[in-house]
């Protein structure tokens, strides 16, 4: 290469680093799901199977799924830097061994929605201590609003990378609101990134009067300060069951603040966010 070429190649690429930055290779991303029980959950993976691909490049990840839980293991989790569970938890004692092992040794989760619930007696009892009361941190769910409805959040760790450039509240999209077992404010090793604001109350339209928040303090997403993790409450479409025809009537990823939220979280997990 001729030293004028040279010279004009290393002027290109010193352009590039200045508009730029640095260059990073892509993290990976792969998301668990079931997708078989509850047609609000199975709408949202639906739909964050199709968001997560369409804005993954521009991001600076690749997002694979699987709906096969043995791949919950030391090999196949060694591929990934952020792992997502879109709906459920593994059942399998030794997927659960991989998992606990993948991020004590520093691997990064969002879990969504269903992916914390546990309840006994129920199809998912509260049987994993690990995952519910120490690393979620939430023990077994308590209740929920009816029906699916947007709230006002509000932003609470005003210095964590996933909400630094959101605004002091915002409007989610239409979910079904969880509540939990355990006081998520008197755990030390909780971090609450969002809650609910007064300002949501009334939340919920019944018709059961208990679905229907009137007061209270509610944590959405949270982060274990002793792993790289996320949680949000997120991941709950609402659906025409009254007719019969599980019509979609909202969707998760149609909000422009809340995705830069999710966007900013995983980039933070990844470590590409400061």
């Amino acid at each position: 290469m001729s030293k004028m070429r040279r010279a004009h190649v290393i002027a290109f690429l010193f352009l590039v680093f200045v508009h730029y930055g640095t260059y990073a290779a892509p993290f990976h991303i792969i998301a668990f799901f079931t997708g078989k029980n509850d047609q609000a959950h199975v709408s949202f993976v639906r739909e964050a199977n199709r968001w997560f691909p369409s804005v993954a490049a521009e991001n600076g990840f690749t997002y694979d799924t699987t709906s096969n839980w043995n791949n919950l293991n030391t090999a196949f989790l060694s591929r990934y830097q952020v792992v997502l569970f879109l709906d459920t938890r593994p059942e399998k004692e030794e997927q659960r061994a991989a998992f606990k092992q993948y991020m004590k040794n520093g691997g990064a989760w969002m879990g969504f929605h269903f992916a914390a619930f546990a309840l006994t007696p129920s199809a998912y009892p509260q049987n994993w201590d690990w995952y519910h009361n120490v690393f979620i941190g939430a023990g077994q769910y308590g209740s929920n609003t009816w029906r699916p409805t947007s709230a006002i959040l509000k932003v609470e760790n005003k210095d964590n990378p996933a909400v630094k450039g959101l605004p002091p509240t915002f409007k989610a999209s239409p979910n079904e609101w969880y509540r939990w077992e355990k006081d998520l404010k008197a755990n030390p090793d909780i971090s609450i990134l969002l809650s609910i604001d007064p300002a949501s109350f009334p939340l919920g339209t019944g018709p059961k009067q208990h679905e229907i928040w009137h007061h209270g303090y509610y944590p959405v997403a949270w982060t274990n300060r002793k792993y790289k993790m996320i949680y949000m409450n997120m991941g709950h479409n609402d659906m025409d069951y009254e007719h019969g025809t599980n019509k979609e009537l909202s969707f998760t990823f149609r909000n422009e603040v809340q995705n830069k939220f999710i966007l900013d979280g995983i980039k933070w997990l990844a470590g590409t966010k400061k």
